[in-house]
C-alpha cells in the first residue's frame, strides 16, 4: 500500500517533491526540537492521484483516520468533541511557493455544540465564537467557493452596528449574531447547511487542497515562474493553536533579515488578539517585532532564539510564522523567504562575510532576473514631486502608472498598451492577475508580510503597502487623500524603497547599479549612501565572480557602433551577431530599390558600389568599438522584397494614380519588382545563403566592405577581429560556393591593401537539417553560431509573429507550453538539435567554435543549457550581457562540486 500521510515525526526539509515546501518544513522544525503543534502531511502523490482519477485514492480515508487518531491519543483531545475538542487546520503546501493556492482554513472541527465546549475550556466565550466566525467565513470561501466580500460585508456591517473600529472590539453576542448570519449566508449560497460533521469538513477541506492546484489563478502563476503543472500539492493537517485568545495571544510573521532591504536582523509583523490570516490577509496593520518583544517579552526571547537557529540551520534568510498562545510560543511555518533583488544581492554577500556560505554558493543565490530588477530606473531624486503619502516599502524600485481599482481592468488596460498601478485596500489571490499585469501595487492596509508584499516581492513588482492615509473604494472607483481625489486612469508614482506616494508621472533616472555597470565601480559609488554602496559593492562583488568562474564567453548583439560600445562596457567579450538588413533601411533602401529594380549588370553593379563605402564605414566603427574582441558579421538574411514597399499599399496607389491619368513610371516598375519578389511563405522562401548564391554580387558587396573595413584598422594600428557568418546553410555545398567567394575577396583585399587579414568563415545552424548534418557542414566551417529564433521555427513548424497572438495563451492554458519555446529554450526539441548540433561540429572539426545568437543568449534559463552541451560563447542584447555574465558563472558553479 503506498504511504498517502506522514506525521511531522517522519520527514526532513530535503523531501519537498513528497512532502512539499511546509511539510518537508515542518518536520524539520520538529526534528530541530522546534514547538511545532502536532500534526500530519498528505503526499503530493495523494494530489496526484486525486487529479489523474478524479476521487481520491480509497486508502487514504483510512491513513488519514490512523493518523488522526494518534493525533487525538497525543493531544488528550478527539475532533469536534462537544466537551474539550481538538481543532484543526488545514493548510496546501507545493513543493514551491505558490501565491495562487488555496488559503487556510482554520479551526476546523468547530459546530454548534464544540463551540460551547471551546468556550469553557479556553474560559472565554468571546474568543470560542470568533474563532468560530472565521471557520465559517475560511470554509464558506475556500472549500464551498462563496464570494469572500459576502462574509466581508457582513462583518463590516456587524462592526457599524456595534460601534466597532477593529474585529477584537466585537463582544460575545455580536460574534453569535454574526455566526448565524454567516450560515445563512452559506444557506443561501450553496442550498446547503454549513457541515456539522468535523470530519466532514476535514474531508471537504482536503479535497479543496486537492482541486485548487488546478484553479486559473495557481496555473497563471506556475507558468509565469516556469512551475510544472504535474507536481500536485501537499496538505498539511495541523492542530490549532490560538492567537486570538486574548492580550497574552497573539500571531505574526518573521524574517532572520529584512526582505526588502537585506539589513541584518529580524523584521516582521505582529498582531496581538487575532488568527495567523489576519496578518497576511492585511485587514490589521500590524505592530513591529520590536514592538511584541515589548508586550509579550519572553515568546519574543524564544523567538529570536529559533529565528537564529534556523539561519544558521539553512543557511539562508528564512521566512516564519509563528502564534504565542497565551504566553506560549508555537512555530508554525518556515522556508527560505522569498526576497527583494537588492536584499538577494546584498544577503549573499553578507552570509559570506558571516562564512555561513561560500562565493559559488552566494552566485547560486542570486538569479539574472534579479540582476535586471535592479538595472531598471528609478524616480529621478532631484525632480518635482508632490507627496501624497507613505507607506511601508514592501518591495523596491520605481513604478509610474495609471490608476485601476480591480484586476480585470489591469489586465484589459496592460493588454491595450497601458502602464498600469494596481490601487487595493488590500489585495488577496484573486488579485494575481491583475498583480502580473501591472508595474506596481499600492495599498491602504497591511504590511511587509501582507499578501500585496510577499506576492510583489517574489515577481520583482514594485510595492507600497500600508499607506493609510488613502481612502480606497473599489466599487466607487476613487482614491482619496486628505482634500484631494483621484479616478481609474490618473498618474501616480510610487517609490517602493521608500514607501512614498507621489502625484503624477514623474521622471524616471538610470539606477546606481546601472551607473556602476556602465561606469565602474569608482564611478558608479560616487555620491551614493552607504546602503547603496553596499548594494553596488554586492553586485559588483557576485559578477567578477561569476566572470572568474564561468566557462561560457558572452557576446553581444549588436548593429552599430553606439551599441557596440555600449555593450563592451557591460562587459560583452565580442559581438556574436551582426544583423546587415539594418544597415540597409532608411536612407539607404532607395539604393537596394535601385539593385532590385536595375536592368543590366551595369546598373546593378552601380547600386552595389553606391552601398560600399556605406557598409564599409559602418564597419570600420562597429571593429573600433569591438578593438581586439570578434565581431561576427551575418550577410544579408532577409528576402529582398521586405526592402521594398508593401504590395497592397503600392498596388492601391498605382491603380488610383491610373484612375487619375497621374500615373508614375517609378511606382509602376516599382510595382512589377515588387510582385516578382513576393513570396508566400517567406521565412522559407528567397533568403539568407539562397540570397547569396542567387543574387550575384550581394554577398560579395558585404564581404569586400567588411574586409576593407578591417584593412582600415589594421593600418590604423588597430586590432579588428572581423568574422564572416552566412545564414539559412543547409548543405555544405551552399557553404563552400560562398566560401570560395570570400575568400577570394578577402585575399584580394589584403593584397591590395598590404596587410594580412584572417577572416573566420562559419555558418548559422537555424535549420534542422544543418544540425542534423552538422559534422559534414563543419568541415568548411570556422564556427558555428546557432541561429534558435528561427531554428525554433523551422523545428516547430511555425512563424512566430504569426502565432504568438494567435494560439500561445491557448497553448499555455492547456500545459502544451509553460513558457514560449522563443523565450527559453526547447530542450527536448530545439535543444537536441543545438546538442546533436554542437556534437557533430565538433567530430567534423575538433578546432570549431560553437556558439549562440538566438535571442535565448539572453535568458537565463537557456544559458544554463548551452553551458550544459558544451557551447563557447552566448550572445544577446546589449541591456542583457550582465544578466548573461551572472546566469553563465551560475551554470558553472550550479554544475560544479567546487566550494571556491
Amino acid at each position: 500500500m503506498t504511504t498517502y500521510v506522514y506525521d511531522f515525526e517522519h520527514g526532513d526539509k530535503d523531501q519537498k517533491d513528497l512532502l512539499g515546501g511546509k511539510g518537508a518544513n515542518l518536520a524539520e522544525m520538529t526534528k530541530l526540537g522546534l514547538p511545532v503543534p502536532p500534526g500530519f502531511t498528505i503526499t503530493t502523490e495523494a494530489c496526484r492521484a486525486y487529479l489523474e482519477q478524479g476521487q481520491a485514492p480509497a486508502e487514504l480515508g483510512v491513513q488519514v483516520t490512523k493518523e488522526l487518531r494518534l493525533l487525538e491519543q497525543k493531544m488528550g483531545r478527539r475532533l469536534g468533541n462537544a466537551d474539550d475538542p481538538l481543532l484543526v487546520s488545514v493548510r496546501s503546501g507545493a513543493k514551491f511557493s505558490m501565491p495562487g493556492m488555496m488559503e487556510t482554513v482554520l479551526n476546523i472541527g468547530l459546530n454548534d455544540d464544540s463551540v460551547e465546549g471551546l468556550g469553557r475550556i479556553g474560559g472565554d466565550e468571546r474568543f470560542a465564537w470568533d474563532s468560530y466566525r472565521r471557520l465559517i467565513q475560511m470554509f464558506g470561501a475556500t472549500v464551498m467557493h462563496i464570494e469572500s466580500r459576502r462574509f466581508a460585508d457582513a462583518l463590516d456591517a456587524k462592526k457599524d452596528q456595534h460601534g466597532a473600529k477593529t474585529d477584537p472590539e466585537l463582544g460575545v453576542e455580536a460574534l453569535r449574531e454574526l455566526v448565524g448570519e454567516y450560515k445563512q449566508i452559506v444557506r443561501d449560497e450553496t442550498g446547503r447547511d454549513f457541515p456539522q460533521w468535523p470530519r466532514e469538513q476535514l474531508d471537504m477541506a482536503i479535497i479543496a487542497v486537492f482541486k485548487s492546484w488546478n484553479t486559473e489563478r495557481a496555473r497563471l502563476y506556475r507558468r509565469r515562474e516556469r512551475i510544472p503543472h504535474d507536481l500536485g500539492t501537499a496538505v498539511n493537517v495541523c492542530t490549532m493553536v490560538f492567537g486570538n485568545m486574548g492580550d497574552t495571544s497573539g500571531t505574526g510573521v518573521a524574517f532572520t533579515r529584512d526582505p526588502s532591504t537585506g539589513h541584518s536582523g529580524h523584521y516582521g509583523d505582529y498582531l496581538i488578539n487575532a488568527q495567523g490570516e489576519d496578518v497576511v490577509a492585511g485587514i490589521r496593520n500590524t505592530m513591529s517585532l520590536a514592538d511584541m518583544g515589548t508586550h509579550h517579552p519572553e515568546p519574543f526571547k524564544q523567538l529570536e532564539q529559533n529565528l537564529h537557529l534556523l539561519e544558521t540551520h539553512y543557511r539562508d534568510l528564512c521566512d516564519v510564522e509563528f502564534t504565542v498562545e497565551r504566553g506560549k510560543l508555537w512555530m508554525l511555518q518556515t522556508r527560505v523567504g522569498k526576497r527583494t533583488a537588492n536584499a538577494a544581492f546584498r544577503i549573499a554577500s553578507q552570509l559570506v562575510d558571516e562564512q555561513l556560505i561560500t562565493m559559488n554558493e552566494a552566485l547560486e543565490r542570486v538569479t539574472g532576473e534579479q540582476l535586471v530588477q535592479l538595472m531598471f530606473p528609478q524616480l529621478d531624486p532631484d525632480g518635482d514631486r508632490t507627496l501624497l503619502a507613505r507607506g511601508m516599502a514592501a518591495s523596491p524600485g520605481a513604478a509610474v502608472g495609471t490608476i485601476v481599482f480591480d484586476s480585470a481592468a489591469a489586465v484589459a488596460k496592460a493588454a491595450e498598451g497601458e502602464q498600469v498601478l494596481l490601487v487595493r485596500r488590500e489585495t488577496n489571490p484573486d488579485d494575481l492577475s491583475g498583480m502580473i499585469a501591472s508595474v506596481g501595487v499600492l495599498t491602504a492596509r497591511g504590511g511587509k508580510t501582507s499578501h500585496a508584499a510577499v506576492v510583489a516581492r517574489g515577481m520583482g513588482r514594485t510595492c507600497v503597502c500600508g499607506a493609510e492615509e488613502l481612502q480606497i473604494d473599489a466599487n466607487a472607483k476613487t482614491l482619496v487623500v486628505g482634500d484631494q481625489t483621484f479616478g481609474e486612469g490618473d498618474w501616480l508614482s510610487i517609490d517602493g524603497a521608500t514607501g512614498e506616494v507621489f502625484d503624477g508621472r514623474l521622471e524616471v533616472v538610470p539606477s546606481p547599479v546601472m551607473r556602476y555597470l556602465e561606469h565602474g565601480i569608482e564611478r558608479g559609488v560616487e555620491g551614493l549612501d552607504d546602503e547603496t554602496t553596499e548594494l553596488v559593492k554586492a553586485v559588483d562583488r557576485l559578477l567578477r565572480h561569476a566572470d572568474k568562474v564561468r566557462r561560457l564567453d558572452v557576446r553581444t548583439n549588436a548593429d552599430t557602433a553606439e551599441d557596440s560600445r555600449r555593450a563592451r562596457q557591460l562587459g560583452a567579450q565580442g559581438i556574436g551577431l551582426c544583423r546587415t538588413e539594418h544597415m540597409f533601411l532608411g536612407d539607404r533602401r532607395v539604393l537596394i530599390e535601385r539593385m532590385i529594380l536595375a536592368t543590366s549588370d551595369e546598373d546593378k553593379q552601380s547600386a552595389l558600389d553606391a552601398l560600399l563605402p556605406l557598409q564599409r564605414q559602418d564597419f570600420v566603427e562597429m571593429l573600433e568599438a569591438m578593438d581586439g574582441l570578434p565581431m561576427t558579421v551575418r550577410l544579408l538574411d532577409p528576402p529582398l522584397h521586405e526592402f521594398l514597399p508593401d504590395l497592397t499599399e503600392l498596388s492601391v496607389k498605382v491603380a488610383v494614380a491610373e484612375a487619375k491619368a497621374e500615373t508614375d513610371p517609378h511606382d509602376v516598375e516599382l510595382l512589377a519588382a515588387v510582385r516578382k519578389q513576393h513570396e508566400s511563405n517567406p521565412m522559407l522562401g528567397l533568403r539568407g545563403v539562397r540570397l547569396g548564391l542567387t543574387v550575384k554580387g550581394l554577398f560579395a558587396l558585404q564581404v569586400r566592405a567588411l574586409a576593407e573595413a578591417a584593412a582600415i584598422r589594421r593600418q590604423a594600428g588597430g586590432d579588428p577581429r572581423p568574422e564572416v557568418m552566412v545564414p539559412l546553410v543547409g548543405s555544405i555545398n551552399e557553404l563552400d560556393l560562398i566560401r570560395d567567394e570570400a575568400e577570394r575577396i578577402i585575399a584580394e583585399v589584403a593584397e591590395q591593401q598590404g596587410v594580412q587579414l584572417q577572416m573566420p568563415i562559419g555558418t548559422m545552424i537555424e535549420l534542422p537539417r544543418a544540425a542534423l548534418t552538422a559534422e559534414r557542414i563543419a568541415e568548411s566551417a570556422d564556427f558555428f553560431s546557432f541561429g534558435t529564433n528561427d531554428l525554433t521555427q523551422t523545428t516547430w513548424g511555425f512563424s512566430r509573429d504569426d502565432v504568438e497572438a494567435a494560439f500561445f495563451t491557448n497553448y499555455m492554458d492547456k500545459g502544451v507550453f509553460t513558457v514560449s519555446p522563443f523565450e527559453t529554450i526547447d530542450r527536448t526539441g530545439v535543444g537536441r538539435l543545438v546538442q546533436l548540433g554542437a556534437e557533430g561540429g565538433r567530430a567534423g572539426n575538433p578546432r570549431i567554435h560553437l556558439g549562440v545568437c538566438g535571442e535565448h543568449g539572453g535568458d537565463p534559463a537557456s544559458i544554463h543549457f548551452f553551458d550544459s552541451v558544451g557551447l563557447d560563447y552566448v550572445s544577446c542584447s546589449p541591456f542583457r550581457v550582465p544578466v548573461a555574465r551572472l546566469e553563465a558563472g551560475r551554470a558553472t558553479v550550479g554544475d560544479s562540486d567546487a566550494t571556491a
